[in-house]
């Protein structure tokens, strides 16, 4: 597929800033988090602006983004209608839970409630994410286990680096925050590596010979393509991207995206202060451009089974 960067920076915005909101919702209630109003206004600031602002982003990639509204409609058959509609209603418990922690300071009691259940409604939106390219049948790299779960680990591991950076902003050490962002660090390099070992080593079920159904008669083959020159279907879902380039993008993601954060938010725990926070600002821009290079792969590593009908030999 080809990669649109409004997306690229869509699933990895929206995805850190939901996950953000769904631990700020589950910590705060707890009392794990400070709990200041200055605090607050910082960590559900940057939420906000990471959720929406991806959520903005998604419609530069519509040829009409003025009738983005109309996606809503369609969320009983539609994930993409589903995630609008969960992005929307967790922002609802999300201002009450905001309200209720910054000009009050109230964290239990109803307003606790609702920061459970924009936590909640923020999980189910980046499981819709996932599930936009995971239902996609012909597309054999989206089509399978690995693909909601990397959506969701990937966004819990933006979101506890992001919160363990704002944490040492207004505390002298945040371990409990480091020593979670360094076990989703590992998890999420793991499940990654499961990911790209999964479609390495599958092909897809359909072939030429299955696509024209004249595999009965013998070898299959493209004799002609249909067209003598691009069109849509080739530039949007024949999109390629060279071996040598997807190997040294992968190692890429592996260092800057995983290894470096870890290895960053390892230290933090052993360091605080000034020091520590530094370490850890450096983990979070390190695993944002990690990210943006692993979901920029994601897209074009895919290949639509339509690309059978122009000469692709596998998908």
């Amino acid at each position: 597929m080809r990669p649109a960067l409004s997306i690229v920076f869509f699933t990895t915005s929206s995805g850190a800033g939901f996950s953000l909101l769904a631990l700020l919702g589950v910590s705060v209630p707890l009392g794990l988090l400070p709990t200041s109003a200055s605090f607050a206004v910082a960590a559900l600031a940057v939420a906000f602006l990471l959720a929406a602002g991806g959520l903005m982003s998604s419609t530069l990639h519509l040829g009409r983004p003025e009738r983005a509204w109309r996606a809503f409609s369609q969320w009983r058959s539609s994930w993409l209608s589903r995630e609008g509609v969960f992005s929307l209603l967790t922002f609802v418990p999300a201002a009450a839970f905001g309200v209720g922690w910054v000009f009050f300071g109230k964290t239990d009691g109803v307003i606790g409630l609702c920061a459970i259940v924009a936590a909640a409604l923020s999980i189910t939106t980046i499981y819709s994410t996932g599930m936009i390219y995971a239902s996609l049948k012909p597309v054999r790299q989206w089509h399978n286990q690995w693909v909601v779960l990397n959506y969701l680990v990937l966004g819990l591991m933006s979101g506890c680096l992001i919160l363990d950076f704002l944490t040492r902003l207004w505390a002298e050490r945040s371990s409990g925050v480091a020593l979670l962002s360094l076990i989703v660090v590992l998890v999420s390099w793991w499940m990654k590596e499961q990911y790209w070992s999964r479609i390495d080593t599958t092909s897809g079920a359909s072939t030429v010979a299955s696509a024209t159904t004249l595999g009965d008669r013998g070898r299959v083959r493209v004799f002609e393509a249909p067209h003598t020159e691009d069109n849509y279907l080739l530039k949007e879902m024949g999109y390629r991207v060279a071996r040598r380039h997807r190997t040294r993008l992968r190692h890429v993601t592996r260092l800057v995206g995983f290894a470096f954060p870890g290895l960053a938010t390892l230290l933090t725990l052993m360091v605080g202060g000034v020091t520590g926070a530094i370490l850890a600002g450096l983990g979070v821009a390190s695993a944002a451009l990690g990210l943006l290079v692993e979901r920029w792969l994601f897209f074009a590593e895919a290949r639509h089974t339509v690309t059978l009908y122009y000469g692709a030999d596998a998908v």
